[in-house]
């Protein structure tokens, strides 16, 4: 047991939750720092330091998130942050997706967000305290070739605004955050053109950095944010799809 606050966060293994997990760190939480890929989680839960875990995770696996969540339990009494990061993209046309790229990113990217909100809450609710804080994506509003993400990312603005009203009552927020274009492994890796288009979407010309995110998530973990729940926050200079 430990009287530091828990946070708890998927996609912790690089690039946007990787600069989570430091963050939160940075400001006193012990920080779980869960990804598919547990050597990166480790590793981002070494250098981020402050007695930091990283663990395996696949979030996709409902059984594995119940299992996760109340491990941590066991260990250290609470978790009193959730930061639901974890994220995949499949990106195709419409008429070119396949049943399996459809399935694999609702899998990950909205039911994952469900079935840890579903783990924790009832620990957060028993605490009389909790902190809820998912990324969904600029996307959420629609984005040619990705009608799966689009619809993922839309789906966790609505179970974020439909958890704030159910757990209000028990002092836990839920709030959104969602990422404009972002500098990540991913990001630089398309091409120039493709790229440069992204950035003259921008009116403040340039990507935004995984840290940009981090810094709206240390917010609304805060007592700073005790008061708003329910709401999304869009971290990209004003970027519009």
């Amino acid at each position: 047991m430990t009287t530091r606050k828990i946070a708890f966060v998927t996609g912790a293994g690089r690039g946007i939750g990787e600069a989570i997990v430091t963050t939160l760190a940075g400001r006193g939480f012990l920080v779980i720092a869960a990804d598919i890929n547990g050597e990166q989680a480790k590793t981002t839960a070494a250098s981020a330091g402050n007695g930091s875990v990283g663990i395996e995770l696949d979030v996709s696996d409902r059984s594995a998130v119940h299992a996760a969540v109340e491990r941590v339990i066991d260990e250290f009494g609470q978790i009193h942050v959730l930061v639901n990061n974890a994220g995949i993209n499949r990106d195709a046309m419409l008429h070119k997706m396949t049943d399996d790229q459809w399935d694999a990113v609702l899998a990950v990217d909205l039911s994952a967000v469900f079935y840890t909100v579903r783990s924790v809450a009832r620990h957060m609710r028993d605490a009389g305290y909790g902190r809820v804080i998912n990324i969904s994506s600029a996307s959420w509003e629609g984005n040619i070739g990705q009608t799966n993400y689009a619809a993922a990312k839309a789906g966790v603005i609505g179970l974020t605004k439909s958890v704030a009203k159910e757990l209000a009552r028990a002092s836990i927020t839920a709030n959104a955050i969602t990422p404009g274009f972002i500098s990540t492994d991913m990001t630089r890796g398309l091409p120039e053109a493709i790229f440069n288009a992204q950035l003259a979407k921008i009116p403040m010309q340039r990507a935004g950095e995984p840290q940009d995110v981090a810094n709206a998530v240390a917010f609304f973990a805060s007592d700073d944010a005790a008061y708003i729940t329910g709401q999304v926050m869009a971290v990209g200079g004003g970027y519009q799809i």
